[in-house]
């Protein structure tokens, strides 16, 4: 019986509106009015508001003063409008990197900007198309961060995020800018570039595609491990930042004595340090 059938119209009909029934709705758009920070899920294709964003303030970020200033001046003028820098934050671990993007925000909501914050994780690198599809037509400024950023051998994710970077046809929106936090200079094992460069044709210009991953980044700032001055330097800081008190050779003692049963001495390690001894003075700090 031929389709155009009119007696076949009314069992087709049906059909249709079942198959409509089974397909599931598509996702809300989403709220950014909501919150200042959001965390992509792709899986579900959601978008999920962060109430209140766990970060340190931008005073406090010590012994990173220069690297903090570029960032802050870079998200300024994405918050404003004007041309600014995708950004990759790279080196030692404990220092502060995260940290670093979260107060640059919190300074742009200070300041009256609107600016969004939203957190991917890495395993999401290849859901980037569908989550900028979302963020170009809303009425804000975004930055998407994605922290501890890297990638292993055998993962072909970070092509999409070299296309969203600086390529495809369509680019990246000009209201989102994208800050990643990486232990790695150049995001990939250097095996993995061994490899690339021993089976490819032309060896050289495989590792130039791998490291040009990183080149998509405008701003590199790199992070080094601290001083014992700088180390302390934060120690006092936290310190009179929350009201405790000890005698500053006490203080300084404990704080070296901390570090040193770690094997390191960076922000973190400061942090938990404070978050020692504000336990033992009975308060409670946030960040």
């Amino acid at each position: 019986m031929p389709f155009d059938n009119p007696a076949l119209m009314p069992l087709l009909t049906r059909i249709a509106e079942a198959l409509e029934r089974m397909a599931p709705p598509p996702p809300p758009a989403p709220d950014f009015a909501a919150a200042e920070g959001f965390l992509w899920h792709a899986a579900e294709d959601r978008l999920q508001p962060v109430p209140k964003i766990q970060r340190i303030p931008l005073a406090l970020l010590v012994g990173i003063d220069h690297i903090r200033d570029i960032l802050v001046e870079n998200t300024r003028r994405f918050a404003e409008g004007h041309s600014a820098n995708n950004v990759l934050i790279w080196g030692a671990r404990g220092m502060g990197k995260s940290s670093l993007v979260k107060a640059a925000h919190a300074e742009m909501v200070r300041l009256g900007h609107p600016l969004k914050l939203i957190e991917l994780h890495r395993e999401d690198i290849e859901s980037l198309p569908a989550l900028m599809n979302r963020l170009r037509v809303a009425p804000f400024r975004f930055i998407l961060f994605c922290d501890d950023l890297s990638f292993d051998a055998g993962e072909n994710a970070y092509k999409s995020l070299k296309a969203i970077l600086d390529g495809g046809i369509e680019g990246r929106p000009d209201n989102v800018l994208f800050y990643a936090t990486s232990n790695r200079r150049h995001l990939l094992p250097r095996d993995m570039m061994e490899n690339e460069r021993s089976t490819a044709i032309n060896p050289n210009e495989a590792v130039e595609e791998k490291v040009s991953l990183s080149d998509r980044f405008g701003l590199w700032l790199g992070v080094h491990k601290c001083s014992q001055d700088e180390y302390l330097a934060m120690i006092d800081a936290y310190a009179g930042h929350f009201g405790l008190m000890l005698p500053k050779e006490q203080l300084h003692h404990e704080a070296l004595e901390w570090s040193t049963t770690r094997g390191s001495r960076a922000g973190r390690v400061a942090w938990q340090y404070i978050s020692d001894l504000a336990g033992r003075q009975g308060k409670r700090i946030e960040g």
